[in-house]
């Protein structure tokens, strides 16, 4: 088995942050920015959560700054607004004007203090396509891309995962859930092939069981997980009032120093008078009190 896959951060910013009338906050010191790391537990969110409020690049990292997150894990949609990315066959040209774009977007989260770990988007048809997508998340500075749960998926980029040295972590749903019978048969597929573990999937698609067991078989195969509430009959509800452990695997990833970020996913349903926002932030809050 290899080492954690995320347990080291780069930041390695290559161009100049985007004039774009979007105005992020000045800091006077790096003690200013956001942190969300909490008793050496990463807290970070999946940008899926904001989308009813934020679409562009820069709205998605002034929703994370509001909620002041330092991590998170970028759906595809803002960076393809961002860089242009447009799919098919692209010239040489394009492809680099494409990555100087993506690593342009990386300087202004990172200066901003926020750290692109993971990146989501459709890896594509073509080799072509497949390869450009890692290019991307190495652009963007992340460690893992992370994608649904995928067998066939898996065999064809896992080539390109060690070629690149970037983990893609196999999102799992209510009925696709990490073997636990034996070693999982996905991760024999490549040594870059990882787990995004949704605890509360799991709950609902084993009618309440533990994800706390899955943990602690794959730890190190996984690139990051995503919190959320859920009961064991389905229902998506807001924290701490469901049948997800989340304050319990939130202290087993402290007790056990587990480096892989731990994504906040939004989505039970907003109450009528808040938003995405506020919703998220009471979510970090959660995190926080859980990890003192």
């Amino acid at each position: 088995m290899n080492s954690n896959p995320l347990s080291r951060r780069s930041f390695l910013g290559t161009a100049v942050a985007a004039a774009t009338g979007f105005t992020l906050p000045r800091f006077a010191s790096a003690a200013e920015k956001p942190n969300s790391v909490f008793n050496g537990v990463r807290i970070g969110c999946i940008t899926y959560s904001y989308r009813s409020m934020a679409k562009t690049a820069e709205e998605t990292l002034k929703a994370l700054l509001d909620d002041g997150l330092s991590e998170t894990e970028l759906m595809g949609g803002p960076t393809q607004l961002f860089a242009g990315l447009k799919g098919g066959k692209i010239t040489d040209t394009e492809r680099e004007q494409q990555l100087a774009k993506c690593a342009e977007m990386r300087k202004m989260y990172n200066d901003a203090g926020v750290n692109i770990h993971i990146h989501k988007m459709g890896f594509g048809q073509s080799d072509e396509e497949i390869e450009f997508n890692f290019l991307v998340a190495k652009a963007l500075g992340c460690t893992a891309v992370t994608t649904e749960r995928n067998a066939i998926l898996a065999a064809r980029v896992a080539p390109f995962a060690d070629k690149h040295k970037i983990w893609v972590g196999f999102h799992n749903h209510t009925n696709n859930l990490p073997e636990m019978d034996k070693f999982d048969s996905i991760l024999e597929l490549g040594q870059y092939i990882g787990l995004n573990v949704d605890i509360g999937h799991y709950v609902a698609g084993t009618k309440g069981k533990s994800p706390i067991p899955v943990l602690e078989k794959y730890h190190d195969r996984i690139t990051n997980l995503h919190l959320k509430d859920r009961t064991a009959d389905g229902g998506n509800v807001p924290w701490g009032t469901g049948q997800t452990p989340i304050k319990e695997v939130l202290q087993l990833m402290k007790k056990e120093k587990w480096t892989f970020p731990a994504e906040i996913e939004l989505e039970y349903k907003i109450p009528e008078g808040s938003d995405a926002i506020a919703e998220v932030k009471k979510c970090v809050q959660y995190c926080k009190e859980a990890l003192a």
